[in-house]
């Protein structure tokens, strides 16, 4: 392997017991590839004295990502912790025609449970919903959500459905008083405009869980500068990120939302509610 040693250096550093230690120090800016990282850090590594390694590695480190390694150095690092133990990220599709029907109901209802320290996904809720006024799906629906009638034919109705979240939210210990955890949305279509419209057609009352919120598109503006008028599309092009899945397949949104978060949250990114309170 070849290491530009031109731009290294060793000095002789001493201790307070008067013991030589060996410290690196980096004075150029050496570039090779980043595959090579771990190769070059066992290199340089090899340079210290067995009782000096430990003290020393952080050094290296730093120095190596702060000439060309930035990106690798940055994925081993932790970011910022968050104000919540998990994000709820859920995403309705609805049924749906031109013009629109009314009144429109929750066909999927997926959510992905978020881990706040290291934002990875933890658990999984997803089910399709039998719809009751328009049972039917029109060709318009099926074809922008990829939801055929087979898929929802036989399913659990809303108020079926909302008993198997709340079962789900205690198995996941998320109603325990001391665990902090929050919805997040695309927009706040899902849990301020469907749900609790459809709840209030059907005379269900909505749990206070869905009543606060984080939208997702005025985090994104918030940490970006630039409101994403394309939803995710815009979000995941201005991360740089491949889109996960089909747009308007609430899974895949739910993926797609929890990949932003992710991304913005290594980045540094704090994530507040941004609901009113109902």
């Amino acid at each position: 392997m070849y290491v530009c040693m031109s731009n290294l250096s060793l000095s002789s550093v001493s201790d307070a017991s008067g013991c030589s230690m060996i410290a690196l120090l980096h004075t150029g800016a050496a570039k090779f590839p980043q595959n090579l990282l771990p190769r070059a850090r066992q290199a340089v590594c090899s340079l210290l004295p067995a009782g000096v390694l430990e003290g020393y590695s952080s050094i290296v480190s730093r120095k190596l990502a702060s000439h060309g390694f930035g990106a690798s150095m940055a994925a081993m690092s932790s970011f910022p912790p968050q104000r919540y133990h998990y994000f709820l990220v859920l995403d309705f599709e609805a049924t749906c025609d031109k013009p629109q029907i009314h009144p429109q109901e929750i066909i999927e209802f997926p959510i992905l449970k978020l881990n706040g320290r290291t934002m990875e996904i933890e658990s999984t809720f997803h089910m399709y919903v039998q719809p009751v006024v328009h049972p039917q799906l029109t060709p318009f629906c099926t074809e922008l959500t990829g939801i055929i009638q087979g898929m929802v034919d036989g399913q659990p109705s809303l108020q079926q459905v909302l008993e198997r979240v709340d079962e789900w939210m205690a198995k996941e210990g998320l109603l325990d008083p001391s665990v902090k955890s929050i919805f997040v949305t695309c927009g706040d279509w899902d849990l301020k405009v469907m749900l609790p419209g459809q709840c209030q057609y059907l005379g269900l009352p909505v749990a206070d869980y869905f009543k606060q919120w984080i939208n997702l598109k005025k985090a994104y503006s918030f940490a970006m500068g630039s409101w994403p008028k394309n939803g995710l599309l815009d979000m995941n092009k201005g991360l740089n990120l491949q889109h996960i899945g089909r747009p308007h397949s609430g899974i895949d949104d739910c993926k797609n939302i929890a990949n932003i978060m992710k991304t913005l949250a290594h980045r540094g990114f704090i994530f507040k509610q941004t609901s009113k309170p109902f």
